[in-house]
């Protein structure tokens, strides 16, 4: 969850947290496809993996639909992407082919694990933009919040808690998602 506390009810249009809103989340659907386009890239050559390879390719899509979004948001408002997307590109990667490589149920557990994080992160943000008076913004980080949940019930559904080491692996995924949005926010 963010710290910031949504504006008083009544409090103006705040355009310098709109645009960290759209630069985090911008951020975020970027990391959140590169996780999958890992992911999917380590399951998609083998027979025996075609379930979580069309389950990741069909996530991966919905990210890129989110991303693709936010790059119209973020030339609609004149705010700038994170400087870190080069970090994040690698770090997420990185993530979705290590993740992938400890077997399904580790890439579920990443899964479940960014998409919980990130949709606390779009539910705090929803209602901050709705004391904002910015209902349209606030009902499309809705949809894309009920997106990742459905994201993380299919890692759910598909074991993730049953990862060898998930709390810690849960924990630190987390962990760094978090850090990513208080990164992604300012820089």
């Amino acid at each position: 969850m963010t710290n910031t506390r949504p504006p008083l009810p009544g409090k103006r249009r705040d355009p310098k947290r709109i645009e960290e809103m759209l630069r985090v989340d911008h951020a975020g659907e970027y990391a959140a496809v590169h996780i999958y386009e890992g992911q999917h890239a380590v399951f998609a050559d083998l027979p025996h993996k075609t379930r979580i390879a069309g389950q990741l390719k069909h996530m991966q899509d919905e990210e890129q639909e989110h991303l693709d979004q936010f790059n119209v948001l973020l030339r609609e408002h004149e705010a700038r992407p994170t400087a870190m997307i080069p970090l994040w590109y690698l770090a997420s990667r990185t993530l979705g082919v290590t993740t992938a490589l400890m077997g399904e149920k580790a890439a579920h557990a990443c899964t479940d694990a960014v998409e919980t994080v990130i949709e606390e992160h779009y539910a705090d943000q929803v209602t901050e933009l709705r004391a904002m008076g910015e209902d349209e913004l606030a009902d499309r980080f809705a949809k894309f919040r009920e997106d990742e949940l459905a994201h993380r019930q299919v890692a759910r559904d598909e074991g993730a808690k049953e990862a060898v080491g998930y709390p810690l692996l849960s924990s630190v995924i987390k962990a760094g998602c978090r850090l990513a949005i208080k990164v992604s926010e300012r820089v």
